[in-house]
């Protein structure tokens, strides 16, 4: 394989299981060092150290994205070890409540805003300050097919990823000019351990939702945020993609 992001440094958060860990393995196996970040310290660690196997280094830091200084002290980290930060993929995030919205908690909506759309705004703010004075940097946000269309019972989810999206567009239309690009990307519904453990019919049902015929993987999803943080996407900017096996098509 060649090594695409040879000496680059990347950040992954949300990196210990699930899309943002398959994202952090495959930085690695393209060269790159990586920071990974969750709130799980023992899950993270074991993805550090399969990172490690690949002759790169990796470091894991414990942080919360809803916490602004958290955010702060990730890019801090990044740049005290490895010198600069090249890319950040803004991944973790959380699926909350399932309810209608007359239903719907306080708390699970201000824990969900603050996480999936506020943790994306604190992580820019700090990336970008870095990236700014480097001179140049790719952010990749994690959104969803809800960042496009709605769906029911989960009105924060889709709030915040709706958010992510129009944040995304006006970042990368304020740092164009200033050798950073900044996209998001759409993920479909992903075959992930939490899903496998709905009962057959409700685990049917996602399958039915998207035309390909099947659920996507953690791995495919890694595959599109890799392709947007290496020059080979060097003309791409501003821009949503979704990865849905043809879910926003019908």
């Amino acid at each position: 394989m060649e090594h695409s992001l040879a000496g680059k440094t990347a950040l992954v958060t949300g990196a210990a299981s699930g899309i943002g860990k398959a994202i952090a393995l495959l930085y690695g196996q393209h060269g790159a060092n990586v920071l990974v970040s969750d709130l799980d310290a023992e899950k993270g660690q074991v993805v550090v150290e399969q990172i490690k196997g690949m002759d790169v280094q990796a470091h894991f830091v414990l942080a919360d994205v809803s916490d602004p200084a958290d955010n702060e002290r990730l890019v801090n980290e990044a740049v005290n070890r490895y010198g600069k930060l090249d890319i950040a993929c803004n991944n973790a995030g959380i699926g909350g409540e399932q309810n209608l919205i007359a239903d719907y908690s306080l708390e699970s909506w201000q824990k969900v805003i603050d996480i999936n759309l506020s943790g994306v705004f604190y992580g820019l703010k700090y990336q970008l300050a870095q990236m700014v004075k480097q001179g140049f940097g790719t952010i990749v946000n994690m959104a969803s097919i809800l960042g496009q269309a709605g769906t029911q019972k989960s009105p924060a989810y889709v709030a915040a990823k709706h958010g992510v999206v129009g944040l995304t567009k006006a970042a990368a239309l304020e740092y164009a000019d200033k050798g950073i690009r900044i996209n998001a990307v759409g993920p479909g519904y992903i075959d992930t351990p939490l899903l496998k453990s709905l009962p057959d019919e409700a685990y049917d049902g996602l399958v039915g939702l998207h035309p390909i015929g099947r659920l996507g993987k953690s791995e495919e999803v890694a595959e599109l945020v890799i392709w947007l943080s290496s020059n080979k996407a060097s003309f791409v900017t501003g821009a949503y993609y979704p990865i849905d096996g043809g879910y926003l098509a019908q």
